[in-house]
């Protein structure tokens, strides 16, 4: 299971959106892969134009959904503590996100650099769409926080 990130789910609703991006977000839901979480909803669904919200909402009530819940909370101040104390600042809504992935052992598919570095220093996994956009299976073997 991946959680999509809204860098992704923005960059495929735009006109001339990275194609690369489009055609993997639409294999990992062709494939019963994609997943949410609360801010991934509030940043698409708050922000989406009005010609869009119908789509992405149906979207959204058909993929599998992640609450956060306490536990999510005390591993994202720790990711938080853990970060800030590497000198790496990360929007609070990422690390959420991030938290959520790694307490569930999923992994993220997003376009936004902030969980390319919260990867390289914790135990996120990061989802790499296959040849031509085509979905991945799962690739571990990453160790952190």
């Amino acid at each position: 299971m991946v959680i999509i990130d809204s860098s992704v789910w923005i960059e495929a609703a735009r006109r001339d959106g990275d194609l690369a991006t489009k055609v993997a977000l639409e294999a990992l839901l062709e494939e019963y892969e994609a997943a949410t979480t609360s801010p991934v909803l509030f940043e698409v669904l708050g922000g989406a134009r009005g010609s869009d919200r119908k789509r992405m909402s149906q979207y959204f009530s058909i993929i599998p959904y992640y609450q956060a819940d306490a536990k999510d909370w005390d591993k994202a101040l720790a990711l938080a503590w853990h970060l800030q104390d590497r000198g790496i600042s990360v929007p609070w809504n990422d690390i959420l996100i991030a938290a959520i992935a790694i307490r569930r052992d999923l992994r993220v598919f997003a376009k936004d650099k902030h969980f390319e570095t919260m990867s390289q220093c914790t135990a996120l996994s990061l989802y790499r769409a296959g040849y031509g956009g085509s979905y991945s299976p799962e690739n571990r073997g990453e160790v952190g926080i």
